[in-house]
């Protein structure tokens, strides 16, 4: 999988030039600080699930500025900040706090090919936490409220024929004085608590897209069938299109169909390698849009492992974990994805896959992603290498002691927490490392339990529910997780 996408991460922009730049303040910094290239930190295709061959990076340094909460676009900037690393961050070059009464503004000029001027653009975000709003050339073109989950925008109709374009992004984070989903972020850290997280905090992009184009491919492996579902979900006028897709082992097409667009379809796969830690084999799948005469519309590289995650009983009679119908003890640390010089941001990819290493050369098969969800990089990573993944919902509200009932969050906060858990399963769906979820951990922000994980299973049945992960157990989900 390596060598078929690392061809297609092909960045065509830059964005101005670099200026001095310097990690801020004087505490501790990681191997990888000193390989950060401020006019092109993290230059790696953001979205490995989902292949184009033509986008454009716009992380660098972009000017920022800290306002009271409710103040217009600012007139004068602060000065720089090294973008996709959050504020507060070292490797921001401003290391500064962004409280609940203040907003955190961002601004950078960013240019359009010329090539690119019959598509459609979108100008996607990786994570931006929490409540963002996006400006193209002084035009609203979208907001997005949730800290751990890409969004996107289409900006065409708000460009211009002028060479350089202006992007604004507003960002308001009550970080602990509010409800959202935050993880270990609190005003004041201390103990197991961490600083706060305000902002832009993963690539920034663009992308052209045809009229009619694919948003999304959903995968499901069924190694008791020797099959891969697929649904290929599309957006603009698909009328007379359908989706022609190959799956291939290495360089072997192992199974191919042209089928309908929006609705699931099933290849079969002739003795399929399964996807395990010993053996983390990727399929690769292509997916092309075409009409009715055999002509290309749109073209995605995506890819799948083939694996089931179940429980049942053993030789013995014993319920266990099972792993492609065998039993797994599954061990690994609670990886919370923290970074001294970044925070939520790796310094490099190289960081983020040197983690997963010595994850596994330390004998450990899997990892809990503790309340923090990472980059879709670090989950590819995972897949390839052959970690298996615990993924927890980032916890928000107030929590509950061992003895106590569920809490009452009102109709806002519930809302908030379905929202992004949902959208955090939607855009994870399809890596084969993730093995389970766990909607809640010991208690924080836990509501409606037994209903919560009944709704976290139906949204995705492939996997198991730890429900929830220590404490205050209620009896319902895939497992009993006693924290001792």
């Amino acid at each position: 999988m390596t060598n078929h996408c690392s061809l297609l991460f092909i960045a065509l922009l830059t964005v101005g030039h670099a200026q001095e730049w310097k990690p801020a303040g004087d505490g501790m910094m990681s191997a990888w600080a000193k390989s950060v290239v401020p006019n092109k930190p993290l230059p790696d295709y953001p979205r490995p699930q989902l292949v184009r061959q033509v986008w454009g990076n716009l992380n660098g340094q972009w000017e920022y500025a800290i306002t009271e909460k409710d103040a217009a676009q600012p007139e004068a900037w602060d000065g720089k900040i090294l973008v996709p690393f959050a504020v507060e961050s070292a490797l921001s070059g401003v290391g500064k706090r962004v409280g609940k009464d203040q907003r955190l503004w961002y601004k950078t000029p960013f240019s359009v090919p010329k090539q690119w001027q019959d598509d459609r653009v979108l100008l996607h975000f990786g994570g931006v936490d929490w409540h963002a709003q996006v400006f193209v050339n002084g035009k609203p073109v979208g907001e997005h409220r949730g800290g751990y989950t890409p969004f996107h925008c289409e900006i065409s109709k708000a460009l211009t024929e002028a060479e350089d374009q202006e992007l604004v992004v507003s960002v308001w984070d009550p970080t602990d004085a509010g409800t959202q989903p935050r993880g270990k972020q609190v005003e004041n850290p201390k103990g197991i608590w961490y600083t706060p997280v305000t902002g832009i905090w993963q690539t920034v992009w663009l992308e052209p897209i045809p009229e009619a184009s694919i948003t999304q491919l959903k995968t499901i492996p069924d190694i008791d069938t020797n099959s891969l579902r697929l649904t290929v979900s599309t957006d603009g006028d698909i009328a007379g299109l359908k989706a022609k897709v190959e799956v291939l082992a290495g360089r072997k097409v192992v199974a191919e169909l042209t089928g309908a667009l929006n609705q699931e379809l099933q290849l079969d796969i002739d003795k399929p390698r399964l996807w395990s830690p010993q053996d983390p084999f990727i399929h690769t799948i292509r997916v092309h849009l075409i009409d009715e005469n055999g002509s290309l519309v749109d073209s995605v590289v995506s890819y799948a492992g083939m694996r089931k995650i179940s429980y049942g009983k053993d030789a013995e009679g014993v319920n266990r974990l099972m792993l492609n119908n065998e039993p797994l003890f599954m061990f690994g640390p609670l990886d919370q994805g923290w970074w001294p010089d970044g925070l939520y941001t790796a310094p490099t990819d190289a960081a983020l896959q040197h983690d997963i290493t010595v994850t596994k050369q330390l004998g450990f098969n899997m990892a809990r992603k503790h309340v923090k969800v990472e980059p879709a990089r670090w989950y590819f990573w995972c897949d390839l290498k052959g970690l298996l993944v615990w993924q927890d919902m980032p916890n928000g509200d107030r929590p509950i002691k061992r003895d106590e009932e569920d809490i009452t969050r009102t109709a806002e906060s519930e809302a908030q927490y379905q929202q992004e858990y949902e959208e955090m399963v939607t855009f994870l769906h399809n890596h084969p490392s993730i093995v389970t979820w766990v909607p809640f951990n010991e208690g924080w922000g836990q509501f409606k339990t037994d209903e919560i994980l009944a709704w976290a299973k139906d949204l995705d049945p492939s996997r198991l529910i730890d429900g929830p992960s220590g404490w205050t157990d209620r009896g319902t989900g895939d497992m009993h997780d006693i924290h001792v």
